[in-house]
């Protein structure tokens, strides 16, 4: 009898993850239709994006991060097309109102989107892949494997070289069974208590922790290609002389400011700025800040 209510009490924890993910909402047509972008269909799903901006001008693709949509550069995005610049933002996979599609959030899986997304809108070169965050080694990535079609990087407290992993998710990352299950059971609220509030986004974070797929998207990119190292590609930025200006905050906790000599290490030419009052939110707490540098550096 003892064992019993044992065996049932273990197999009603089992089934916690399952329970949570079921009390979230998938992501719906009419979701899609009250945002301001459009969706177009990739070859992995379909892909939320939206343009900022005139309709003529040099184009800036905008890669968000780990945890927040594409609406993290509305602000920027914002104060760029002022400066005649015409701005992408698309949701990753899993995020916002991206399709979840299954498989290991890896480097093939994210740079085949981009690929994807930049071959549907037509833009073949001199793009401008502007990454913040994860969205950093993403773009370091692409611009290394198809520098032909890259006219610039900027990155924005960029992922690839030295990360602050927290060890909640390091231990999820690592435990191929465990590990999913203290991410289904347990992550969305680590990600709950690491919202600034108040913020101009904590709405659109809190929003993407009622969706399903969510959590399962964040585990997989960061045990698949969070915390790889981007040193490779930056070398071969170097070698390709694709411009790249690398932007940082001074007490940003997630992306130390020693990243900062990393890079210049792997890549000399790299142009690098700090924001020094600046922690993670570079792209919409320091907004204006980066458009000053970006000024500057045209």
């Amino acid at each position: 009898m003892i064992w019993a209510l044992i065996l049932a009490a273990l197999a009603a924890l089992a089934l916690v993850p399952q329970y949570q993910e079921a009390q979230r909402h998938p992501v719906t047509a009419a979701d899609r239709a009250a945002a301001p972008g459009k969706v177009v269909t990739l070859t992995q799903g379909e892909t939320y994006i939206r343009w900022h901006g005139p309709v003529r001008g040099p184009v800036i693709v905008a890669i968000h991060g780990l945890t927040t949509p594409s609406q993290v550069f509305d602000d920027l995005a914002g104060r760029l097309a002022l400066l005649g610049y015409r701005i992408l933002t698309y949701d990753l996979y899993g995020r916002g109102l991206s399709d979840r599609v299954p498989g290991p959030q890896n480097a093939a899986f994210f740079l085949r989107q981009l690929d994807d997304l930049l071959t549907d809108q037509q833009l073949d070169e001199d793009v401008i892949l502007l990454g913040y965050s994860m969205g950093g080694a993403i773009a370091a990535a692409f611009a290394a494997a198809q520098p032909h079609r890259v006219g610039r990087v900027i990155l924005l407290a960029s992922a690839g070289m030295e990360i602050n992993e927290p060890d909640f998710w390091r231990t999820a990352g690592r435990l191929p069974v465990l590990g999913d299950w203290l991410a289904g059971t347990f992550g969305a609220s680590r990600l709950a208590s690491e919202i600034a509030s108040p913020s101009p986004l904590e709405e659109v974070q809190r929003a993407e922790l009622t969706r399903r797929g969510y959590i399962q998207a964040v585990l997989s990119s960061r045990r698949h290609f969070l915390t790889e190292s981007q040193e490779t590609a930056h070398r071969l930025l170097g070698r390709e002389d694709v411009p790249v200006a690398a932007i940082w905050g001074g007490q940003d906790p997630i992306i130390p400011l020693r990243a900062l000599g990393t890079l210049a290490q792997w890549n000399r030419n790299t142009v690098q700025e700090v924001v020094t009052d600046a922690d993670h939110s570079l792209p919409w707490r320091h907004a204006e800040q980066i458009v000053a540098i970006l000024r500057q550096r045209d």
